[in-house]
Order: C-alpha cells, then structure tokens, then sequence
C-alpha cells in the first residue's frame, strides 16, 4: 500500500521538477494532481501492453496516482496496472492505486451474449441476486461488492488497496428508490468498514458520473450529506472509531464544469457546489474526463485557453481541471507513452489561484 514515507520520498525524488501545489496531501500521503485514467481502448494484448508501458513510464516520471475498475476493459485494466505497478522502477508505497466496483465485469473480453454470461457467471452462480441487477449490469450489494472486491486485489497483484470506490451509484435509481439506494449503500459501507479494519483497503469512496452534479430535483441525483451521514453509520456498525470514506470521484473539464457552477448539494448555510461541499467536509475529490476523453485535445474555448498555462491544449486542459477549489488529482486516461510525457508536462506549470479560477466563470 501507499505509505506517508514512501510517498513522501517519492515526492522528494520528483517534486523539483513540477511546479507549485503539483504534489497534494490526501490523509498524509504526499499524491501527484495527474493521475493516470485506464478506462478507454478495446480488450486487446496490444492495448494492454500500452497501458502497461505508459503506466510505468507515468509512474517512474512523477505521477504516483493510478485508477482504474474492475469493469474497465473486461478485467484487463487492472491487470495491466498490477503488472505497471510491479515492473515500473518505483517502490509500491509510493504509488496510489484506485479501483471501482459496481458494475458486472466480463472477462477477458466481450461475451458474444452479455446478458447470458452475467445469468450464467453471476446470477446463478451466486454472486448477484437478480433483484439487486439495475439494468442488468450494475449492482452494489455489500455481498457482490465484497466478492469484487477481493477480485481486484487478485487482479492487481497487491495485498491492500489504497483507495475504493463504490462506482456510479446513481445507477441503482433506475431501479429502486433514491431511499433504498442509502440504505443499501450504507450497508456496503458496512462492509468496507470491516474490509478496511482488516486491512484490505486503505480507504473508500464514491465514483459517480452525474450523481453529485446535478440539481437536487434530477431523476440521477445523490446527497452528498446523506452520504456521509450513511459512512458515519457504516462506521459505528463495524465498531470502527471513525469512517474510512474519504473521496469522491466526478467528472470535470472546461466544457463539464458543473460540480463548481451548479449548487447541487445542501451546505449548512445553504447549497454549495460538490467541490465546495467535499472541500469543506474533509473529501478528497478525484477528476474524471479531465481532458473530455481526449476532445479538449483539440481545441479549449478561447476565453479559458487565455487564461491558464501549457505548452499545448491538452496541457491547458489538465491545468484547468487541477486548479478548482478542493481538487486533489485530475485523472488523464493514458495508455501513449508520448501522452504520459505530455501529461507530465502539464505539472511543469503552476495552477491557476482561486480568484483567476473564478473569473473564468464570471
């Protein structure tokens, strides 16, 4: 697992070469604000030893901060990561490693019929209760999370998990109420709690894509408050002296800005911004689609390409992404070697302060 002194060696190792703020604190581990996203490509060797390649060089170059899910390119994500991880010349108490589960992952590639493979491999085995299944593919009981996430320790390779999140909650409310979602994800925090006392994970989170974005009266919303409120609850079940959530994971970018300009979460003085609500209550917060899944590689709107630093569009992206209040690490799906250099680079430049962060918006 990530160590206080093994990332904070790392960051002694690599931080002159970065500019400021470009290592954050997430609960004493000294973490990059790049990380390396391995969502995309197909379920392929070749894309696989591309991940493989440019995790390593991503991690032997200054980003110690890797996420994947056990979904991600029918397992194979994980496992490129867990073979980055172990054949990159870095000590692993110097690399975070995220990982999701939620959503049903095939294995090794595309089932010729998804719906029968999950019947067959999940369902009647046992590891799904039908009525658990949102669109026949998603599911967060504490029982299948537990059996993913044991999963994914074998898939990486790794005896402990730095960071783990429950994956797009948002999706059990096509199936069930947003009052039945709660509880059952208090109920998988349970579990965590327990996987988290016993030293499996590190720490847990929520990875969402619209959850804590949108407006409270949304058909996909989610409370942030109630949230936690719910781990709070997870903890004392578990007899744990406090709750290992410390993280969401939303997505964020010039043209998908709305976790800082829509006021979606109730505050204590009123409604607050995700950013502002997780900043003020203790969460790490971890950007997806930092670069729109590569279509801010190409053009920025003027009027915020003006404003921030980078030798490229792509670099101004990142930046961007990284300088919103309360942002610990903006995630860069990345499996291109030359990327990773790119991506890197985009460190090399200070983020924008507050107030120059929001003028963008006024």
């Amino acid at each position: 697992m990530a160590t206080d002194d093994g990332t904070y060696e790392y960051k002694q190792a690599h931080g002159d070469d970065f500019g400021r703020t470009y290592f954050r604190l997430f609960d004493g581990l000294a973490i990059s604000s790049i990380g390396v996203g391995t969502y995309l490509g197909e379920p392929t060797d070749a894309i696989d030893d591309r991940y493989r390649e440019a995790i390593a060089a991503a991690l032997e170059g200054g980003i110690n901060v890797v996420d994947t899910a056990v979904n991600y390119r029918c397992q194979r994500s994980e496992r490129a990561v867990g073979r980055a991880v172990e054949d990159a010349d870095v000590d692993r108490d110097a690399v975070f490693v995220s990982t999701k589960g939620g959503f049903v992952p095939f294995d090794g590639e595309r089932p010729d019929d998804p719906g029968a493979y999950v019947k067959r491999e999940f369902v009647d085995a046992g590891l799904v209760d039908r009525e658990d299944l949102a669109r026949g593919s998603h599911c967060i009981a504490p029982d299948f999370i537990d059996a993913m996430l044991d999963r994914s320790l074998e898939n990486l390779g790794v005896d402990e998990i730095d960071l783990y999140y429950v994956h797009n909650p948002e999706t059990q409310l096509h199936a069930r109420s947003r009052e039945d979602v709660y509880d059952q994800l208090e109920a998988t925090f349970t579990r965590l709690e327990e996987r988290a006392a016993a030293g499996d994970i590190s720490k847990y989170g929520v990875a969402t894509w619209n959850a804590f974005r949108v407006p409270e009266g949304d058909d996909q919303y989610l409370s942030l408050s109630e949230i936690i409120s719910r781990a709070r609850k997870a903890a004392k079940a578990a007899e744990n002296t406090a709750t290992h959530l410390r993280a969401i994971q939303l997505p964020f970018n010039v043209v998908m800005a709305d976790a800082f300009t829509v006021k979606s979460q109730q505050g204590p003085e009123g409604p607050q911004s995700a950013l502002w609500f997780a900043h003020e209550a203790g969460l790490n917060v971890f950007t997806s689609a930092s670069i729109a899944q590569g279509d801010l590689a190409r053009e920025l709107p003027a009027e915020v390409a003006d404003r921030l630093e980078g030798d490229s569009t792509v670099q101004r992206a990142i930046n961007f992404a990284r300088s919103a209040p309360g942002v610990t690490s903006s995630l860069v799906g990345t499996s291109d070697p030359e990327h990773v250099a790119e991506n890197l680079g985009a460190g090399r430049f200070d983020p924008m302060g507050a107030d120059a962060f929001d003028r963008v918006f006024e």
